[in-house]
């Protein structure tokens, strides 16, 4: 079966080599705050700074998933409140999150939580648009990464935190998160001072800074995380292959299919707004059933519509793992569905 859910999706088929090597050298059995352990951290910060040029002085940790980051900034990076402009079901879900630990008030918000890339509808907001949000927003940028970090490249001064898990564009089964946070975000933190909870963000970057962890982690998931941030190419080449890709897609369906497909199109109208990594497309209930079952007895997985539009859209994964071939028989199947040839 080729998948091209877009969360959890492919993993690339080395990690499970990864696991095992893992497995039987006794890796997963290291004390997290032994020297082989903190090493790992080590290599594999080190790498995610190399392969995805990240800056120097911007600090990295892991925790368990990206909703842990939406409790991180709102309990220790948010003194007066925050604002989650918002296009799609995961922003919203991240607003009715944080308020309910940081009530909004009437003060101006000092934190603005955007999602970069949103996994429900396929909108991303593209990096100029960041820059336009950097240079009128006073306070700090959050930014939910999680379905392009690994995937397109992120101009990562144009906000103080960024997050992501690893189940989409890293190609690593569910379970652990990046974090990636500036400097200003850390002396938010220590302005605000908050240490009430296991995740305060003052507590993990302490630890963080020995190469250590507060708590016992995903050991399996950071050593899989190291071995293949060794084996992928550095992000300037991923993003050339990503939008290629996305460019290729969008023509696709953009093109007024004809047949089957005709009745298909892109769920995002705005050229400059469609996501690079996952592709959403409309259509109605019935059409959009029916050809979900037929790729599913093709052999293919398309991934399923979200929130508001769980009936009436399909969406297509985008990311590294998924190879050109397995793209190039989704391709066939859709135009063999089209056709019925």
């Amino acid at each position: 079966m080729i998948t091209f859910y877009p969360g959890p999706s492919k993993v690339y088929p080395q990690v499970a080599d990864y696991a095992a090597e893992a497995i039987r050298t006794g890796l997963t059995s290291l004390n997290h705050r032994s020297p082989g352990f903190m090493e790992i951290v080590r290599e594999t910060i080190h790498l995610l700074h190399q392969k995805l040029d990240i800056p120097a002085d911007y600090h990295i940790a892991f925790v368990s998933s990206a909703t842990e980051c939406w409790e991180i900034v709102a309990q220790s990076l948010t003194a007066v409140g925050s604002t989650h402009p918002y296009t799609g079901a995961f922003g919203k879900k991240w607003m009715e999150y944080a308020h309910r630990i940081t009530p909004s008030t009437s003060a101006p918000a000092d934190t603005l939580c955007l999602v970069q890339n949103e996994t429900s509808t396929g909108a991303q907001i593209p990096m100029e648009a960041l820059a336009d949000y950097r240079s009128t927003f006073e306070g700090l940028i959050a930014v939910d990464a999680v379905s392009s970090m690994a995937g397109i490249r992120l101009d990562w001064q144009r906000a103080d935190v960024w997050f992501a898990s690893v189940q989409k564009c890293f190609g690593l089964p569910a379970g652990l998160a990046v974090l990636v946070y500036s400097p200003a975000a850390l002396n938010r933190a220590q302005a605000i001072g908050e240490r009430n909870h296991y995740n305060s963000l003052l507590f993990i970057h302490e630890n963080f800074s020995a190469y250590q962890t507060p708590y016992t982690p995903n050991g399996l998931g950071i050593y899989c995380l190291m071995r293949v941030l060794q084996q992928v190419a550095p992000i300037a080449e991923i993003d050339t292959m990503t939008k290629r890709r996305a460019v290729d897609w969008y023509n696709f369906f953009d093109q007024g299919l004809p047949g089957a497909l005709g009745a298909f199109r892109p769920l995002i109208n705005d050229t400059a707004k469609r996501s690079d990594t996952v592709i959403a497309i409309e259509g109605s209930e019935t059409d959009i059933k029916a050809l979900k079952l037929a790729a599913q007895q093709a052999g293919i997985t398309l991934g399923n519509g979200y929130g508001n539009w769980k009936n009436t859209t399909f969406r297509i994964a985008n990311f590294p793992a998924i190879t050109d071939d397995e793209v190039d028989q989704l391709r066939r199947f859709l135009h063999t569905y089209r056709t019925g040839q």
